[in-house]
């Protein structure tokens, strides 16, 4: 029966947004919500300015009524269903708030650093808030392939803060060539779905399931060339969604393995900064690490699939450790 409910809930999140894709994208065109390109990025991508953005608005109407309407179909809806509704929505009307300034008002780099830092943050501190009160609750960490934990008590608030705005940024960072995050986020939650239901946790993983239809439908829409990009609002709120299924499983630093490309494209950036300041030279032709790799002579497809399948292995590498270690 479960097997048919995470069937169907796959199948339910790509239809949904595959049917309301080519309504959506006119509408934002119409709208002249057109993605504009960094001067100092590729030169390739100059002919993608234009490409309409916030399709990730699409993404969080699909999770949102496909997760709800399987949840009230087939079960009870629990608290941590609300809470990753309430995470990823938050963080995608951020990523909607960055994304309107600069297809809107022209400002090509959206909200401050410091604006959107602050959002991050409280939207951070309502999830730990409503979380410490329900019984699912536990200020632990696990250690990946072992059956340690360390008790953190009031220290967990800062690594609810830190997962979230940290990985919410790092899949942002992620999302520069086409196709790229729907991928790797599809592969991504779909590896916590496994792991969700590993631990009888069938709201989160139909949740995730949910996420896992709702990208792939995307990704239809999104693949090289790109007819539609899902902008900030959609890498926020999947950055933020994979991060609180992480805190929700307990498996916090397993996210760190199974979202390894989102960890190396932020290391990369942070290398790179660091590198330049302090010795005046860059590590890379140019960072997050998919522009390396672009600059270097690879096609934008082979380097999109190729972290699609660094990806995949880091899901296994994941799950092994969880599951069958």
């Amino acid at each position: 029966m479960l097997e048919q409910v995470i069937f169907y809930t796959i199948l339910t999140g790509f239809l949904i947004t595959v049917l309301l894709s080519p309504i959506f994208i006119p509408f934002l065109r119409r709208l002249k919500f057109g993605q504009s390109i960094r001067e100092e990025g590729p030169k390739s991508h100059q002919k993608k300015s234009g490409t309409p953005t916030m399709g990730g608005l699409v993404i969080l109407l699909a999770v949102a009524i496909t997760t709800l309407t399987m949840v009230f179909k087939f079960s009870e809806p629990s608290v941590e269903i609300y809470l990753l509704l309430f995470v990823m929505i938050g963080f995608g009307v951020l990523g909607f708030l960055d994304d309107f300034i600069k297809v809107v008002m022209k400002r090509n780099l959206g909200l401050t650093s410091r604006q959107k830092l602050v959002g991050q943050i409280i939207i951070s501190v309502i999830f730990y808030l409503i979380y410490r009160k329900t019984d699912a609750f536990v200020p632990e960490i696990s250690i990946p392939g072992t059956d340690l934990a360390l008790h953190v008590g009031w220290f967990y608030l800062i690594i609810v803060i830190f997962w979230l705005v940290g990985f919410s940024n790092a899949i942002n960072l992620t999302d520069g060539l086409d196709g790229l995050v729907s991928g790797t986020s599809a592969i991504a939650f779909g590896a916590f779905a496994v792991l969700a239901w590993n631990q009888s946790q069938y709201d989160v993983a139909i949740f995730s399931v949910s996420v896992v239809g709702a990208v792939l439908g995307f990704l239809v829409f999104n693949a090289h060339p790109a007819k539609v990009f899902m902008g900030d609002t959609g890498s926020l709120a999947l950055g933020g969604a994979v991060a609180t299924i992480a805190l929700l499983t307990n498996l916090e630093l397993l996210l760190i393995i199974v979202g390894g490309v989102f960890v190396i494209e932020t290391l990369s950036v942070i290398l790179q900064v660091a590198s330049f300041k302090t010795t005046g030279k860059r590590i890379f032709k140019m960072s997050p690490l998919h522009h390396h790799y672009e600059l270097v002579g690879w096609s934008e497809w082979r380097v999109v699939v190729t972290f699609w399948s660094v990806g995949l292995l880091f899901a296994i590498l994941g799950i092994y450790l969880e599951v069958w270690l």
